[in-house]
C-alpha cells in the first residue's frame, strides 16, 4: 500500500461541508498571555516576508504567522486533513469539479497598519482576488505563478497583456474571479483542479492587503519588509540573518483548541493538555538565526532555546535508535520526529554550456556523475543516518509517492568511468578527464555555507574524483543560493523540497520547463516530460496518473538532468516547559497550535 498524508476523493470530501476541528471563539482578543515567550532557532537565514515572492522555509514560518490563507491543515489529523482557516467551510464544488464556491468568514480584521491610517480594516474576497493576481504580475516575477498557471479562466491572458503594455491591469475583470458579494468567491477553472483546495492551503496565497502593497512596495513591487496580516502574530523585531520577533495581535479573533486523537497515545496526551484552551497562548516567539550545529545545540542544553531542529551532524549528541538518549529524556527533554514529506535531489543545471544540452555526450557525463556519487555514504556521513534514500521523486508521505519503484540510475562508478572513456571523456596528462574537445573543464558545486554545506562538498569532491573530473567547491549564504538558482546561475546542488502540499504535483512540477525561473532549478525543458506533465494535470490522483508519473521518470533518468537523493528525518527536540507540541508534515509554523509554561 501507498503512504499518504492525504488521500482523494478530495473532491467528495470538499462538496460536503467538514466540521470544524475548532471552533472560533467571537471574542478571543487577548488570548495570548505575553509573558509564554518561545525561544526558536532558524538553522539558515530567511529571505523575507511577501507570500508572492518568499520560497524558502524559514520564511514561510514567518508568513504563516502573519498572513492566512483560505485554508490549512488539522493539527493532529494523519494522514494530513485539510481545514477551514479564514473560509467559512470547505469549498462547494461543481461544473464537474471547475467551479468552486467559497465563502469568507465575516468580521477578520487586518492588524492596524498606517496603510489602513493605523486602524484595522476588515478582510473580504477582493483581498485574496488580489493577492491571487499580484502572482501573475510580470514586474513581481513572483515564483508561485505555477501555483494557478493555466488554471484560472482569464488569468493567464492578463498576464500575457501586460508582457506586452508593460502594466498589470489590477482591476480588470476576469472571468475566473467571480466575487458575488464581499464575502464569497466563486473561481471558474479552464479544468477540473484535484489540487486547489491545498494550494488555497499554501502560503503564497495568503490575502495581503492592497493598501499595504502600494505604501511599502520597493521598485520591484515587492514588500519583504512590512509584513502586515490577518494571522495570529505581528512582526514587531527583524534583524536581516539574526533575529526576529513575533507577537500576538491583540485583537485577533483566536480559537478554541478543539483538536481530535486517534489511536494514538501522544495525540491523546496532547489532547489532554490542551483541549478547550483558548489559542494562541504563547505570546511572543523569538527567533534567532544560528547556521552553526554546535551553537545550537549548545544554546538548546543552556535553556537559552525551547524548540529547535536536531539535524543530523547533531543527532548522535542526543539521539540513539531514533529516540532521545535516557540521560536526556531524564532532563524532560521531547522529541517529535517524523520523515518529512521532502525530496533533496541532485541537479545539473540544463542551461550551463558544459553540464546542459541534449547530446549523447552531455547526457553521458550528467549521467556518470549520478551513477559515481554514493547516496548510502553520503547519508551516513553527512546526516549521520538521520535520512533514508530515494528511488522516487515523490517522497514517502506524499500521494502517488511508489515503494516499488527503483530508478535506473544505480551506484556504480566502474561502469560510470566506462561510459566517460566511451563518450571521450579522456584524462589528461594531470590525470584529470578533458571534455571531448580536448579542452579542460571544472564542475563548480554550490552549497550553503554551514557545516552541512561543507560536509556535502566534500562528498562530492570525493564524488567527482572517483570519475577524474576536477570540482571546486562554491559555498554562499542560503539567501544568495536561492537568488542565483531562480535565475539559471549555479551548474550543480543538492536542491531540498519539502512539500508545499501533500501531493505528488508538488513534486512533479519541479522538473517541469515551464517552471524555470520559479521551482524548476535546474531549469531543464524536456518536451517529452512537459507533454506528460500537462496531461497529468487534468487526472486526480489514482493509477492512471500514477502510471504518467512512472513515464515521466524515467524520462528524467534517461536524460539524467537530476537524481533523486533522500528524505531527512526531521527531529524536533523541545523543552519540559512546552506543552503539546508535534511536528506537522506540511505546516510550517505550529506555535498557534501548542502551549508553552512561563519561564521561572
Amino acid at each position: 500500500m501507498k503512504s499518504l498524508w492525504l488521500r482523494a476523493p478530495l473532491l467528495a470530501a470538499m462538496a460536503g461541508m467538514l466540521a470544524l476541528p475548532f471552533s472560533l471563539a467571537a471574542h478571543a482578543a487577548g488570548a495570548a498571555d505575553p509573558d509564554k515567550v518561545l525561544r526558536y532557532v532558524f538553522v539558515a537565514a530567511e529571505t523575507g516576508f511577501d507570500p508572492a515572492i518568499g520560497r524558502d522555509l524559514y520564511s514561510a514560518k514567518v508568513v504563516q504567522s502573519v498572513f492566512e490563507a483560505l485554508y490549512t491543515y488539522d493539527y493532529l489529523a494523519r494522514p494530513a486533513k485539510l481545514i477551514p482557516l479564514t473560509a467559512d467551510g470547505m469549498p462547494e464544488v461543481t461544473d464537474e469539479g471547475k467551479t468552486y464556491t467559497i465563502r469568507l468568514k465575516k468580521g477578520i480584521t487586518f492588524y492596524p497598519d498606517a496603510a489602513f491610517n493605523g486602524k484595522k480594516r476588515e478582510l473580504t474576497m477582493a483581498d485574496y482576488v488580489y493577492s491571487y493576481r499580484r502572482l501573475f504580475d510580470p514586474k513581481l516575477a513572483s515564483p508561485h505563478t505555477w501555483l494557478f498557471e493555466g488554471k484560472i479562466v482569464g488569468l493567464d491572458a492578463l498576464a500575457a497583456e501586460a508582457k506586452k503594455t508593460g502594466k498589470f491591469d489590477y482591476d480588470s475583470k476576469i472571468a475566473g474571479f467571480e466575487i458575488l458579494d464581499p464575502y464569497t468567491l466563486r473561481i471558474h477553472l479552464t479544468q477540473p483542479d484535484f489540487n486547489l483546495g491545498m494550494i488555497l492551503a499554501h502560503e503564497p496565497t495568503s490575502a495581503v492587503a492592497r493598501e499595504v502593497i502600494e505604501k511599502y512596495r520597493d521598485g520591484a513591487g515587492q514588500v519583504m519588509a512590512n509584513p502586515v496580516g490577518t494571522g495570529p502574530y505581528h512582526l514587531t523585531e527583524w534583524v536581516r540573518s539574526s533575529r526576529m520577533v513575533l507577537e500576538a495581535s491583540p485583537d485577533y479573533r483566536g480559537s478554541i483548541w478543539d483538536f481530535k486523537a486517534g489511536s494514538d497515545p501522544e495525540d491523546q496526551a496532547i489532547v489532554a493538555k490542551l483541549k478547550g484552551k483558548r489559542m494562541p497562548q504563547i505570546g511572543r516567539v523569538e527567533i534567532a538565526v544560528m547556521i552553526e550545529d554546535q551553537s545550537r545545540l549548545l544554546a538548546f542544553q543552556n535553556d537559552e532555546v525551547d524548540l529547535f531542529e536536531l539535524q543530523g551532524p547533531l543527532a548522535p549528541q542526543l539521539l540513539s535508535g531514533g529516540k532521545l538518549k535516557p540521560e536526556f529524556a531524564k532532563k524532560g527533554y521531547q522529541l517529535s520526529r517524523i520523515v518529512d514529506p521532502e525530496s533533496s535531489y541532485y541537479y545539473w543545471n540544463m542551461q550551463d554550456p558544459v553540464l546542459g544540452g541534449f547530446e549523447k555526450h552531455k547526457i553521458a557525463l550528467r549521467r556518470a556523475i549520478a551513477m559515481a556519487h554514493n547516496v548510502d555514504e553520503e547519508i551516513r556521513l553527512v546526516w549521520n543516518g538521520e535520512a533514508i534514500a530515494l528511488q522516487y521523486p515523490i517522497p514517502p508521505g506524499v500521494v502517488g509517492h511508489d515503494p516499488a519503484y527503483r530508478s535506473s540510475i544505480q551506484f556504480d562508478p566502474a561502469a560510470a568511468n566506462g561510459l566517460l572513456d566511451k563518450f571521450g571523456y579522456k584524462k589528461g596528462g594531470d590525470g584529470y578527464r578533458n571534455l571531448p574537445n580536448g579542452k579542460p573543464f571544472t564542475i563548480r558545486y554550490s552549497a550553503r555555507n554551514d557545516s552541512n554545506g561543507q560536509q556535502q562538498a566534500e562528498m562530492w569532491k570525493k564524488t567527482y574524483n572517483s570519475i577524474a573530473i576536477r570540482m571546486d567547491g562554491d559555498v554562499r549564504p542560503f539567501p544568495d543560493l536561492l537568488k542565483a538558482e531562480k535565475t539559471c546561475q549555479l551548474q550543480t546542488r543538492t536542491s531540498p523540497w519539502i512539500a508545499d502540499y501533500p501531493d505528488g504535483d508538488n513534486f512533479m512540477q519541479l522538473y517541469y520547463g515551464p517552471n524555470t525561473g520559479q521551482n524548476n532549478n535546474g531549469c531543464a525543458k524536456i518536451p517529452a516530460y512537459d507533454e506528460l506533465y500537462r496531461a497529468s494535470q487534468k487526472l486526480p490522483d489514482g493509477p492512471e496518473r500514477d502510471l504518467i508519473y512512472h513515464k515521466m521518470t524515467r524520462i528524467m533518468e534517461i536524460y539524467s538532468a537530476q537524481r533523486m537523493g533522500y528524505a531527512r528525518y526531521r527531529n524536533m527536540v523541545s523543552q519540559p516547559r512546552v506543552i503539546g507540541y508535534k511536528k506537522h508534515p506540511i505546516l510550517h509554523a505550529e506555535w498557534m497550535y501548542f502551549d508553552i509554561e512561563k519561564r521561572k
